[in-house]
């Protein structure tokens, strides 16, 4: 029996899990670090107005991890239940579709935002002491670096389904790493500014996508993962099962970037430090999403592969533990950023206005952590399980149909808290649905079972 069989039929749970998730949640880790190290460098600068700008920008790059979970997530989901029922054809076509879809739709993304991207940056806050700033972030980041931002993530994905999750994370964990370093010589060595921190994460991302070029490429005789354009396929369910799959984890990065465009729009009323301020806030806050985004996506795969062979009580067993270890996660990150709000803000900025906004939003959106942390896994649950509606839904619930009307009301209410307070309440509200949809797909399973 191959190792990669092993671990998804018969290896221990708990090992399975940790031999999984474990390099999945430190690949993301050291992403978040990297993103992090975007805005401390950009800081150490000491310019609200650069900051404000990547702030501002970021709605728009995000999208590209959309795209990315779109054909990766999707794509994963799709692998893995091909092979739990030894289907390696399918498993193979459905490879090729992920990666040459996911090119070509980072392309059409990164050309067609060339015309609209002054007013739709303008719509999203930049104002004129931002707006060249933003415009040039915008350039390396998409224009030139979308292809393999989007690439890297939907690989790292595709790579875990055969059980390749450490390599998965050292690519990502490279593309991370690179851009730490390359950050401070482009900001300040070549004195380029925000325009050397887009280069650089360009460059990272170019790097982290070669690496797994090069490993897939090494793989192709042993492995159903593949590069070839011989092999795509869109028919025989493919593609509609690879959407599906992907769909939610789009739709929440997508609402995601209009409720993050919203919100940076409400807070542009205030003042750019205030943006500034919610950008560190929302960066430093994806701590504890990187945590439950990498222990979902980590045991992906082995949901989605004992759910197709039939083996409902290890992937019963593989849900309890993988939820029991983010809450725990998440209420530890929750009392840390809270309580250490504002010297957490300040190691990023020295503008004490910066500083106090920082802070204070940091500590009402830390309240998302747990209620993220359930409500990701029940996502990925009904992702692997191959669900149309369920994610769909809660997806929606999360993020746009919810947030974004509180955005508005409690702006009115609360001013700028209230703005931040909006998501939080929104995912907890967003928690009591799936926690009943969850309840009821169980309630199913182990009815079909006695039956």
């Amino acid at each position: 029996m191959k190792n990669s069989e092993y671990l998804f039929r018969e290896m221990p749970v708990p090992k399975a899990i940790f031999s999984l998730a474990i390099p999945t949640v430190i690949s993301q880790i050291i992403t978040v670090i990297y993103n992090m190290a975007d805005t401390f460098f950009i800081g150490q600068m000491n310019d609200p107005d650069q900051m404000a700008a990547v702030t501002v920008s970021m709605p728009l790059f995000i999208a590209l991890t959309g795209f990315a979970n779109l054909f990766g997530i999707g794509g994963a989901s799709r692998i893995s239940r091909c092979l739990g029922v030894n289907d390696k054809k399918g498993a193979r076509h459905t490879c090729a579709f992920s990666i040459w879809s996911a090119l070509g739709i980072a392309l059409i993304y990164a050309v067609a935002l060339l015309p609209f991207e002054e007013p739709l940056l303008i719509l999203l806050g930049a104002d004129e002491n931002t707006l060249s700033y933003c415009q040039s972030y915008i350039f390396w980041t998409i224009t030139i670096g979308g292809i393999p931002t989007v690439l890297n993530q939907v690989f790292a994905h595709l790579v875990r389904t055969e059980g390749y999750s450490k390599p998965a994370a050292f690519g990502i964990a490279l593309g991370g790493i690179l851009n730490m370093i390359l950050d401070p010589i482009f900001i300040f060595l070549f004195d380029l500014e925000i325009m050397g921190a887009a280069i650089a994460t360009m460059l990272s991302n170019a790097a982290a996508t070669v690496f797994f070029i090069i490993f897939i490429f090494r793989l192709r005789r042993h492995s159903v993962l593949t590069l070839s354009p011989k092999s795509y396929r869109a028919g025989e369910k493919i593609a509609s099962e690879v959407i599906v799959g992907g769909l939610p984890s789009f739709i929440t990065m997508m609402l995601g970037c209009v409720s993050n465009g919203i919100l940076n729009s409400l807070v542009s009323d205030y003042s750019n430090t205030a943006i500034a301020g919610m950008g560190i806030a929302k960066k430093i806050d994806m701590i504890a999403f990187c945590v439950a985004q990498g222990m979902t996506q980590g045991v992906l795969p082995l949901i989605a592969y004992n759910y197709s062979s039939g083996n409902r009580q290890r992937m019963m067993n593989t849900i309890k533990l993988t939820l029991t270890i983010n809450l725990i996660m998440a209420g530890v990150t929750t009392l840390g950023l809270f309580v250490l709000a504002e010297p957490i803000t300040a190691c990023f900025i020295a503008d004490a206005e910066t500083v106090r906004h920082g802070a204070e939003f940091l500590r009402i959106i830390c309240f998302i952590c747990p209620s993220t942390a359930i409500n990701f896994m029940v996502i990925t649950v009904f992702q692997a399980t191959k669900q149309k509606y369920q994610p769909v839904i809660l997806s929606f619930l999360r993020k746009g149909s919810t947030d974004i009307p509180l955005m508005f009301l409690l702006n009115n209410i609360w001013g700028m808290q209230g703005i931040a307070a909006a998501t939080p309440v929104a995912d907890w509200l967003a928690l009591f649905i799936s926690g009943t949809m969850f309840f009821m797909f169980v309630k199913k399973l182990k009815k079909e079972q006695r039956a």
